[in-house]
């Protein structure tokens, strides 16, 4: 058997190992990305056509609206993440993963307590909290399952062949150890029995919130999209310097920024924050550099597959961190504060970023690890087209209305025309995420089938006849001929 034989039968371990657990996290992932669309269309419709849901409690826009973002965050992108990170970690270790029943383990618990918390929001037991709506009980699942994974990750990371890092690895790293740390900092002083006080609770939940949906949406993606784009542009990253500049820089001033211009506390925050903010354009620039270095002129195998999917997620950050910069400037802030403008941010990092490049990832990954085609292939151009006109017709309105709702006084009306376009652009969104599950099921479904039917067949066949045996292990991923 000659190396390259040898190495491709290698490398198809590696992706049998990861299977399962990828499977949990990205069917898990995808489901509750629906669901926290159809959230999304509900709570926009309230503004437009209330009486839809004037009967209904859960539905109210204070609960829809939470229920939406924690399930676009906790329920897809935090947990798609966690499952690229492992297959990623593998493949740049050359090892199988590591404690391969740990993040199985992991995912269901992950999900169940999105579960609770989701099920408690609609039933109006969310703390109030932005970002941190989920109960203690709901909490405590999230931590101790990201936990799990990430030992899982940080296992297979140590059995690594080479000892130089690739720059995935410094971000990838960073929000394995960054979310555990925030999040049960945040839940501990602001959730807990015994809370701090005051503006204390304010200027925490700004900290967290910022840290959530920037800081550790940019390392994953980043991390992620530094792995996939030079192999689907066949070319080396364009520069590691760059890269770990945007990485330092992005970490020092990304953390200062979330408090806003006329919040009630000691002047040096907000003028820190202020500060911090104007800074992110060094690492938006030096993210720029490396991204437009490596991809300009390669043609992806796919003219709108991962690599695309994963250009426009770099684009949609760089375009977030200006809206950042934009609310931050004192000029600008006071009017665009306590509008639509900073959720049209928000979504474009959620949705624009971080969905596109886990979108990437996942249709770049399932096929590996399950060692077949995806069973809907046209299925991907359509959700890449979906998704950009779907953020087109949902960002750039969103935003507008907010500079027509700043400019009329925060007259709730004058933003009306503006909220229904970025209802059909949600629809858009919700369409293309419900292709995304279709895939997914569809290949969980054909691959259990296989392994059912390969099953029966071992247990049917005389005990001499192997063939079944060695067919049943073939499709656990523990023989590849």
């Amino acid at each position: 058997m000659n190396p390259a034989d040898t190495n491709q039968i290698c490398t198809a371990k590696i992706d049998a190992s990861c299977r399962v657990p990828l499977l949990a996290l990205f069917g898990g992932a995808a489901l509750w990305l629906v669901l926290g669309l159809v959230f999304a269309v509900i709570a926009s419709l309230t503004f437009h056509a209330p009486e839809l849901f004037a009967h209904c409690p859960f539905m109210t826009y204070g609960h829809a609206q939470a229920a939406a973002n924690d399930l676009l965050v906790y329920g897809f992108a935090i947990p798609a993440a966690l499952g690229v990170i492992l297959w990623i970690f593998a493949r740049l270790s050359q090892a199988e993963l590591v404690l391969p029943l740990v993040p199985i383990v992991a995912a269901n618990l992950w999900h169940l307590g999105v579960l609770v918390g989701v099920a408690t929001i609609l039933c109006g037991g969310s703390s109030g909290f932005i970002w941190l709506e989920f109960p203690r009980a709901s909490a405590m699942l999230l931590g101790v399952s990201f936990v799990l994974v990430a030992i899982s990750a940080v296992a297979t990371f140590g059995q690594r062949k080479e000892r130089e890092l690739y720059p995935s690895h410094w971000f990838l790293l960073a929000a394995l150890l960054w979310f555990p740390w925030i999040y049960s900092t945040a839940n501990l002083f602001i959730v807990s029995n015994h809370p701090v006080r005051g503006v204390a609770q304010a200027v925490i939940n700004w900290w967290f919130a910022d840290n959530l949906i920037f800081v550790w949406l940019a390392l994953v993606g980043l991390g992620i999209a530094f792995y996939f784009l030079p192999k689907l542009a066949n070319r080396p990253l364009h520069s590691r310097f760059y890269a770990l500049f945007a990485f330092w820089t992005l970490i020092l001033f990304g953390t200062w920024i979330g408090i806003p211009q006329g919040a009630p506390v000691p002047a040096w925050l907000p003028t820190a924050s202020m500060l911090a903010s104007f800074l992110l354009i060094v690492p938006l620039f030096a993210i720029g550099i490396v991204t437009a270095k490596t991809v300009w002129g390669a043609k992806g195998p796919n003219r709108a597959g991962p690599f695309c999917f994963m250009r426009f997620g770099i684009v949609a950050l760089i375009f977030s961190g200006l809206m950042l910069i934009a609310l931050a400037c004192p000029e600008h802030g006071g009017v665009l504060e306590f509008t639509w403008f900073s959720q049209a941010q928000v979504q474009l990092q959620i949705l624009g970023f971080a969905a596109m490049i886990l979108f990437g990832a996942i249709y770049e990954i399932l096929p590996r690890v399950m060692g077949t085609e995806l069973p809907f292939k046209k299925f991907v151009s359509a959700q890449f087209f979906l998704s950009l006109a779907g953020l087109a017709l949902f960002v750039i309105p969103l935003a507008i209305a907010g500079v027509v709702q700043g400019r009329a006084g925060y007259d709730p009306a004058a933003a009306k025309l503006w909220l229904m376009i970025s209802t059909t652009g949600l629809l858009f969104l919700l369409l293309g995420s419900v292709l995304l599950l279709v895939n997914i099921f569809v290949m969980t479904f054909k691959w259990k089938l296989a392994l059912a039917k390969s099953a029966i067949a071992a247990v049917t066949v005389p005990l001499g006849n192997s063939s079944a045996s060695v067919s049943l292990r073939r499709d656990q991923g523990e023989v590849k001929s």
